[in-house]
């Protein structure tokens, strides 16, 4: 019985590593969404900038222009620096998903070793109480047999 205990303990370890797991790869995936979407808005900011540009061709307004070309250097750095983040980011996720998966696996391996020791001890629990019945049975026929 001590040993379905310690099993059991073990699962619940396994399972607290588990969730800690999932935790942290949660946290990384939504890190890694919003550099994404940092880097959209970004691309977006070049594309607006280039826009400007091109209508302040169209008008002539050298300040549109200016600011135009300021705006898609500007959003074109950023989307530069995010890149390298992105990546990391990326590396990162595929790392912590490794290790949940890892510690998933471990988990449920050690419910499997818990699951077959219940049964294992069911299984003696059960040769035993048929082995008390047996000898009570015995006991009996024998105290029947000596009265008579």
């Amino acid at each position: 019985m001590a040993s379905v205990r310690l099993m059991e303990r073990i699962v619940r370890v396994r399972r607290m590593e588990e969730g800690e797991s999932r935790r942290l790869l949660e946290l990384a995936l939504g890190e890694l969404a919003q550099l994404e979407l940092a880097l959209s808005a970004a691309k977006q900011r070049e594309r607006a900038g280039r826009q400007l540009v091109a209508a302040s061709a169209r008008s002539g307004e050298i300040r549109d222009r200016i600011a135009g070309m300021e705006e898609s250097r500007s959003a074109s750095r950023r989307a530069a620096a995010l890149a390298p983040r992105i990546r990391s980011a990326g590396d990162r996720v595929a790392s912590l998903r490794q290790d949940y998966l890892s510690k998933r696996t471990t988990r449920l391996q050690a419910e499997t070793l818990a699951e077959a020791e219940k049964a294992r001890e069911a299984a003696i629990n059960l040769r035993r109480g048929q082995q008390d019945l047996d000898d009570w049975y015995l006991n009996r026929m024998r105290l029947d047999g000596d009265r008579k």
